[in-house]
């Protein structure tokens, strides 16, 4: 009888051990949750021109949302039903947190591609290219990231402009901020000598704001920023759909429809994409 107990038990240790070594296979996954909820929660920016931000017409969008919608077109064909699309705001700080607890979906804004934040997260293909540069008032002595030495440099909490001025221009006054309207704020109110962002995301700043003669977005790009969508860890089939989308949106041609809308001479900021650029994006669509 002795025995026969060991042995239950032994089974039952063995079972549960399969069972807790299960969890993480039976967790839900991003489709299946989009299909329980019926909604796809992205999370973008507010105050990032033309990638996510709001107008003069408190109208919500950008570039980047509106390939989010093209990934919500691509669920609702996978999922066979309609699919609402909801956005909620995301900022550098803020982003990691809330797709890794569930909140949003996907994130679409202008978040940079690293090595760490691959630790904790999978990301698209790269939808945009675009480096740290300056923005200065004209007649500013920072010409490039040579001349930043014992300035005041302002960076978005959270980025990589903010880690690469820690770790390789210690010699500058970084202050940070909490958003990319705060930054700037801070430059008009004359807080801080110059503020450094994406070159992209300084170009929009310079265009919305009252007298764009006052600005200059100075000097070559001090870091590599590869844009792509982010995601939760280990989700195949939603990393796939999302990267097929983006491949499908550059064969087709709508990719560069959106980006003229956005960029183009009448865009929100006109921002011509280069042929190496495009040449780099129509190499990471596979083949059928």
């Amino acid at each position: 009888m002795a025995t026969v107990t060991r042995r239950i038990a032994a089974a039952g240790l063995v079972l549960a051990v399969l069972l807790v070594g299960a969890g993480p296979v039976l967790a839900e996954t991003t489709l299946e949750k989009i299909g329980r909820t019926g909604t796809l929660v992205v999370g973008t920016r507010t105050g990032s021109p033309p990638f996510g931000f709001i107008d003069k017409q408190n109208n919500w969008g950008g570039f980047s949302v509106d390939l989010a919608k093209l990934v919500q077109v691509n669920v609702e064909k996978k999922l066979g039903k309609a699919v609402k699309f909801e956005l909620k705001e995301s900022t550098p700080a803020t982003r990691i947190p809330l797709l890794t607890s569930g909140a949003v979906d996907l994130i679409a804004g202008t978040m940079t591609i690293t090595r760490a934040r691959r630790d904790s997260l999978d990301f698209s293909s790269v939808f945009f290219v675009t480096g740290a540069q300056f923005l200065v008032k004209k007649g500013s002595p920072i010409r490039s990231v040579q001349s930043i030495a014992g300035k005041r440099i302002g960076a978005q909490q959270g980025s990589t402009n903010e880690k690469a001025l820690r770790e390789k221009y210690p010699q500058a006054q970084l202050v940070v901020f909490p958003d990319q309207p705060a930054g700037f704020t801070a430059l008009v109110q004359g807080k801080i000598d110059a503020y450094t962002n994406d070159g992209v995301q300084l170009a929009g700043l310079k265009a919305k704001a009252p007298n764009p003669g006052e600005w200059d977005v100075v000097g070559e790009f001090f870091t590599y920023e590869p844009y792509g969508m982010a995601m939760r860890k280990n989700d195949t089939d939603f990393r796939n759909l999302v990267d097929f989308t983006l491949m499908e949106a550059i064969e087709s041609g709508e990719y560069q429809k959106l980006y003229d809308r956005w960029f183009g001479p009448q865009g929100e900021v006109p921002y011509p994409l280069s042929e190496t650029a495009r040449i780099f994006l129509q190499m990471q669509v596979i083949p059928r």
